[in-house]
This record gives C-alpha cells, structure tokens and sequence, in this order.
C-alpha cells in the first residue's frame, strides 16, 4: 500500500478515536465546531474500529468496548412519537441526536437513510465480532435487535416507495427514495427485514426511473447522480462486484458489456475526473489529478466578483458535474472511490498534498473542504477562512465525509467491510429478494 495512503487512512481514522465518546458512542457531525451527533457518523465509526484492529492501530479489547458501549446505549435510547426527549420512533432514530441525553437534536428529521448507515455500521460489527466472548456475544444480539425492531414497511407510505423521512409535527418527509442515489442500501435492508420487510416491488419501483438517469453527459454512459458519495456510501457495505439484478442484466445486453453497480461508481468517477480535466466553468485548481465534487462544506452563500467574472459560492450543499459546482473540492469525494479508480485517486491524493500542503492536510487528515477559487478577503463566511496563497479552506471535518475514507481504503486494501457483509445474512436476504444474481451471491444460501 503506498505510504500516503496508508498515512491518509490511519489519520483519518485517529480522527474518530480522538472524537467519538467512548461510553455512549456518540461522533460528532462536524469538529472542531461543535453541534450534534451524527447516527450515520456514528455507524461509520462502528465501521472503523474493527479496520483499526486488523490494521493494529486499536487492540480487539478496545474496540470491543466502544462497540458494544454504542449499540447498548443505542439499543436503550428511548423511543416514541414525542417531538422532544426522544432518540426515533418505530425503530428509526433521528438524523442529529444531542451530545448530552442522545434525544433529537432540534427539529431535525427522523431519517430512513441515516438510520440505514447507523444499523449498518452494526450489522458489520455483528459479523466482524464472531468469538465468544461474552461481550461479542452481546454486540450480535443486540445489533440484530436493533435492526429486527425497525418498522420499515410503516415508511411505505406512497405506493411501493419508502420515504426519506418523518417530523412528528408534521409527518412523512414528501421526497421519496426514487432516483439513483445512496438509498440502495436503505432498500436493501428493508426488503431483507425479518420481521417488517417491504416488497420486492420497491426495489423494482426504484429502478422504473433509471432511463431518466442514464447519461454520458461527461464521459461514458452511467446511472447519472452529480455528487459522487450516492456512488459510494451503499458500496461501502454491498460488494457489488459480479452481482447483477434485473436492470443491470437487461442493461448490459442493451449495450453489448458487462454492467454492475460497482462498473457504474467506476463509470462516475471517470466522468468526474473528465469534467475536471474539460473545466467548463474555469474554476481555479481542477485538472487530471485534482477533482471530487460531492456534498460538502462551501464558503457560504453569495456572489462576488472574482478575475472580472461574477461567480456564486454556496454553504453546505451537494456538488457534481454541472450541478451547484462552485468551484469547491472535497477531498472525500476522490478518496473514498479507492476501490473504484485506485490510481489515479492515490494521484490525487499526492498532488492535494502537494499543492496546498498543511493548509487543507492536518494530523486528522484532510479538512472536509477547500476552494482555490474564492480568494477574496471580504465575503461573508459561512465556514473557514481564506489562507493566502490557497483559497478558501474549511475549518472543520464531517463524520459523514470522514468514514468512507476509511472504509473504502480498507476495501480496496483488502475486502474487509464487503468479506464480512458477503455473509451477513440481513443483507444477503435483501439482495436475493430483490433479484440480484451472479458472482459471490450464487454461492450464498439464507434462510428465508
């Protein structure tokens, strides 16, 4: 493994032992500003302390420890249909929980999608803590617990669609999971369910609006979602390799080559990586060997005048080729495709680390954000700074930027998250329920 990969990895993994809380598990959305918990940073940090044991960076006691302290108080946070003092309801927890009681944070939303990387994070440790020693013993009882008492077929509530969310105020969220994006994995989960599955016609539902999609608008023919972690968060727990279902089959004989959701995150990053090299809106710093455009940090949201040219910058957004790009780079959008472009993202990372140095490049890894092309001293920041000589550049790190870094170097390095989901029977039962076939999978019995 290249050296400043290996060091990129371990930092960014130090990053989630220096600020996750070890009695609750409880990782922060963003740091160093302080706000909320995360759910879904929080499965991405169950995600990586089994990477730091095999990588010897946490012993097994440890991470033993943390992983069972986080499900346990995960398990016990009280639940219901009260807007305040509640952690979720009907199995879902809420996208931000306070640091201080594990309740929702503010008015936030309960989130199908954040719930799904959550329980994710604790299927995984269910698989990786195989022994029996009591407390692994615990962890596999109690993820299961958690996963087997969410009600996804309650979320099911337009026909054959499972909602993003719900507001005890105002009820369900009005945007569903239907189109290409990060929600395969919530689809998966819920259709594999034992105790409240949704039908098999929700993942065919999901796949009725992939036409509308399908583009080669920066390079070659892909399932088309601008900001690259839809291409990456399910990846990280599905090994999507070989493993086809009824679209990606009737596909790959429309266009005469082999197609799976892998070969389609690696279609994605080319496309990226093309339309940093073509540049069309001139943004300062993108080329071959600098890109990632994803849902991130921005300055804020104005106007200036930057070069004689107006240019508009947004705060947190969703970033992608001819959408909302303002000119700002995520470290985490190349990174965590490792295993889908190894080289040309370690090229990547070398020539970040090259260019603009501790600026963007810290003991944590990289800040979640930086923009070469607002330069100006006098715009309203929203979050960061701008450094002479660099640009923009954010203060903080995201947890939900941070995990895939980690998990997909692992993946790439050596399997370790796919080998371990390849046997998790939840997931496997949801893939087979929704038709997928080929590769590793047709070597896979569950029970039903």
């Amino acid at each position: 493994m290249d050296p400043d990969v290996e060091e990129l990895q371990r930092r960014t993994f130090d990053w989630f032992v220096h600020v996750t809380d070890r009695e609750k598990g409880l990782t922060p959305d963003r740091w160093p500003t302080r706000t909320f918990s995360s759910v879904a940073a929080v499965g991405f940090a169950l995600t990586c302390w089994p990477i730091g044991v095999e990588r010897g960076w946490m012993t097994r006691a440890e991470a033993r420890t943390r992983t069972l302290n986080t499900i346990r108080y995960f398990h016990d946070l009280p639940q219901g249909p009260e807007p305040t003092g509640r952690a979720g309801y009907k199995g879902f927890f809420y996208h931000f929980l306070e640091f201080d009681t594990g309740a929702r944070f503010a008015k936030c939303e309960l989130s199908t999608v954040d719930t799904t990387l959550l329980v994710a994070g604790m299927l995984f440790a269910a698989r990786w803590f195989e022994r029996d020693h009591a407390d692994e013993v615990e962890i596999r009882r109690l993820a299961q617990a958690v996963y087997e008492r969410i009600e996804w077929d309650w979320a099911v509530v337009r026909e054959n669609r499972i909602t993003m969310g719900w507001h005890p105020e105002s009820g369900f969220i009005p945007s569903d999971w239907h189109v290409y994006n990060e929600g395969m994995l919530t689809l998966l989960l819920a259709i594999g369910s034992p105790t409240h599955p949704v039908s098999k016609a929700v993942w065919d539902e999901w796949c009725v609006v992939y036409g509308d999609s399908w583009s080669d608008a920066w390079g070659p023919s892909y399932l088309h979602f601008a900001p690259l972690f839809g291409h990456q968060y399910s990846h990280m727990y599905v090994d999507f390799r070989g493993i086809q279902d009824a679209w990606t089959r009737g596909k790959s004989a429309e266009v005469g080559a082999q197609l799976d959701y892998f070969q389609n995150s690696v279609r994605a990053v080319e496309a990226q990586r093309a339309y940093a090299i073509r540049n069309p809106e001139k943004w300062v710093g993108y080329s071959e060997d600098v890109w990632g455009l994803t849902a991130c940090d921005g300055p804020g949201d104005f106007r200036r005048v930057i070069d004689g040219r107006e240019r508009e910058f947004f705060s947190y957004s969703a970033r992608g080729p001819g959408d909302r790009d303002d000119g700002t780079i995520a470290p985490t959008a190349a990174m965590a495709s490792m295993p889908f472009a190894p080289d040309h993202v370690t090229a990547c990372l070398k020539a970040m680390k090259a260019k603009y140095g501790t600026a963007i490049y810290t003991q944590w890894g990289f800040l979640d954000s930086f923009n070469p092309t607002m330069t100006v001293d006098d715009a309203p920041l929203q979050h960061g700074k701008v450094v002479p000589g660099i640009g923009w550049v954010n203060g903080d790190y995201l947890g939900i930027d941070q995990g895939p870094i980690v998990i997909q170097i692992e993946n790439h390095r050596n399997e370790a998250v796919w080998r371990r989901m390849r046997a998790e029977p939840n997931l496997i039962r949801g893939l087979k329920r929704s038709g997928f076939t080929g590769g590793w999978i047709d070597r896979i019995v569950v029970e039903e």
